[in-house]
């Protein structure tokens, strides 16, 4: 594979980039440290940019009815309309983005997980919801990688937002070409991508490039865009990627010993069943199209989507099952 196409990504200031939470520290992400040359970071706490200042009084979610509030503990001080405010102006200004990383639980930032009171007073919470930053991400921007830094812990939910974010920066730069050519030669080169999302969506993918003539770029790439953010709105099933592997797979085998036949089974029923995650067999798979000078394949994505020195196996089993 050719080198990658950088990512932009919003991060919660919070993740290691700033001593600003409310209580003065700062956090430490595995995932956002191991990314973060390899992207291009755009880092925000929605909290200090209206100025509530570090260390300071925390806010919670306070439902007023059907309305969340977002008010500071014990002041009472309500800020929620201006944090919808900054949400408003910060991601209306923001350029060409791939993904987000914000801090979970957070009452601003938290995209699933921050908790919502009745009150101000000392009393369990009503449930969960998004925060108020946060809800304005997934408005905006759902359809994008968005991840709390806590489920990208979770090796199955890491991969599948690093294919995406770095898929769809490739695909930024063909958009900049302009040229129908990157565009095709594009969907080659991920088709086995494609095919582990969905061969539905890669038939649907397919019929956008092939019937380009004479519709203008811009319908076409905005086409191509919305079809390849539906085919990554979920991670691809491990049924439908052990496919893709069996159908390389069936380029090397004749070349390989009885043993490594073997191994090569028993890893794929290991990715089957949650002990592995995907990248272990499509590295194995990758070394024996480099070894054998497989020529279809050695162009693919699928064996390489993302930089290499982001393959990391560790999994807290944080949001298994998604």
């Amino acid at each position: 594979m050719e080198g990658y196409e950088r990512p932009c990504i919003v991060v919660s200031r919070c993740l290691g980039f700033d001593h600003c939470r409310y209580n003065g520290l700062t956090i430490r992400s595995e995932a956002v440290d191991m990314m973060g040359s390899h992207v291009e970071f755009v880092p925000v706490c929605p909290e200090v940019e209206i100025g509530l200042g570090v260390p300071r009084v925390p806010v919670r979610i306070v439902r007023l009815g059907e309305d969340d509030r977002l008010v500071q503990y014990t002041t009472g001080r309500d800020v929620t309309e201006e944090i919808r405010l900054f949400a408003d102006r910060f991601l209306g200004e923001l350029g060409p983005v791939e993904g987000f990383v914000l801090k979970g639980r957070s009452p601003s930032c938290g995209l699933t997980d921050a908790k919502a009171y009745p009150s101000m007073d000392k009393v369990p919470p009503l449930g969960k919801t998004a925060g108020l930053f946060g809800r304005e991400v997934i408005a905006r921007y759902g359809e994008r990688a968005v991840e709390d830094e806590g489920r990208l812990t979770n090796f199955r939910i890491r991969e599948h937002f690093l294919t995406k974010v770095f898929t769809l920066a490739a695909l930024r730069r063909v958009e900049a070409s302009e040229q129908m050519r990157e565009l095709v030669a594009f969907q080659a080169r991920h088709k086995l991508l494609f095919m582990a999302y969905g061969q539905t969506g890669l038939r649907a993918l397919g019929r956008i490039v092939a019937n380009a003539k004479g519709r203008p770029w811009s319908e076409i790439i905005a086409d191509y865009r919305d079809g390849l953010l539906r085919l990554f709105s979920r991670p691809a099933r491990p049924t439908s990627m052990i496919n893709v592997c069996l159908h390389a797979f069936g380029y090397v085998s004749d070349e390989l010993v009885q043993e490594e036949k073997a191994h090569f089974l028993d890893v794929l029923e290991a990715f089957r069943v949650g002990k592995l995650p995907q990248s272990v067999p499509l590295t194995l798979l990758g070394s024996w199209v480099a070894r054998f000078d497989v020529s279809y394949l050695a162009q693919q994505s699928v064996f390489a989507p993302y930089p290499q020195k982001l393959v990391e196996i560790t999994d807290s089993g944080k949001g298994r099952g998604t």
